[in-house]
């Protein structure tokens, strides 16, 4: 009998998605993973599973949570969703209607990406929503969760955001002169987030955890020591 890994990507399209993909396919644990998304992309492996849907009928794909380890990855911003309502389809309902599948088909760990600043009672609707899934998410209790919260993404994205671009550029001084309480707000590569998620994903570890970005930063060594 096989004791090989099994998972789920939701949001595998997007800055920290397309990171993760490549990591995890490139870990031997895993015999099979399988992808939800809206559109194909190209993946060079045969054991990646690409499953191309509306994820307004999420629990259509039920079967397909029946695996080990379950990554969400989704998020956008207002601007791409034009309204609050929109906005919070993706980041709040998507990923709670995920945990409740994920927890009922047996899946061992839930893996999200939420933000810094993440608080259910912030005056900023952004934090507010992040805080509120992650509480919702507690309440959905699956055996293992894990909460990354990361500053400022750093990488390629397929969109162009001109004003996280100027703030892109300006991290690499930024970052230098954010010591001490500043810290955790340094920017982070979207890359060591994907590492970070990955590595944890393979720890035998209960109950919640949240990670915030400097966190995240120093439990990621380097990707190759992260593959088996």
């Amino acid at each position: 009998m096989s004791n090989k890994k099994t998972a789920l990507v939701l949001g595998a399209t997007g800055l920290i998605g397309k990171e993760l993909v490549k990591v995890i396919n490139e870990n031997n644990q895993y015999e099979k993973i399988h992808l939800l998304i809206r559109r194909p992309i190209k993946v060079q492996n045969e054991k990646c599973v690409q499953h191309i849907i509306n994820f307004d009928e999420l629990h259509k794909f039920s079967e397909l949570f029946h695996v080990t380890d379950v990554f969400c990855c989704l998020g956008t911003t207002i601007k791409k969703a034009k309204t609050k309502e929109a906005f919070r389809k993706v980041d709040f309902e998507y990923p709670v209607e995920a945990a409740t599948l994920a927890k009922e088909n047996g899946a061992e760990k839930f893996l999200i990406v939420t933000a810094m600043g993440a608080d259910p009672k912030s005056v900023f609707f952004y934090n507010r929503v992040k805080g509120e899934v992650e509480d919702a998410l507690t309440k959905i209790n699956p055996p293992s969760l894990h909460i990354f919260r990361p500053s400022l993404l750093l990488g390629e994205r397929e969109e162009f955001r001109f004003g996280e671009k100027i703030a892109e550029k300006a991290s690499g001084v930024l970052n230098k002169l954010m010591i001490g309480p500043l810290r955790p707000y340094r920017g982070i590569e979207a890359k060591k987030v994907a590492a970070a998620m990955s590595l944890a994903a393979q720890s035998n570890t209960k109950g919640k955890h949240i990670l915030l970005s400097h966190e995240i930063d120093h439990m990621t060594p380097s990707i190759a020591e992260i593959i088996r």
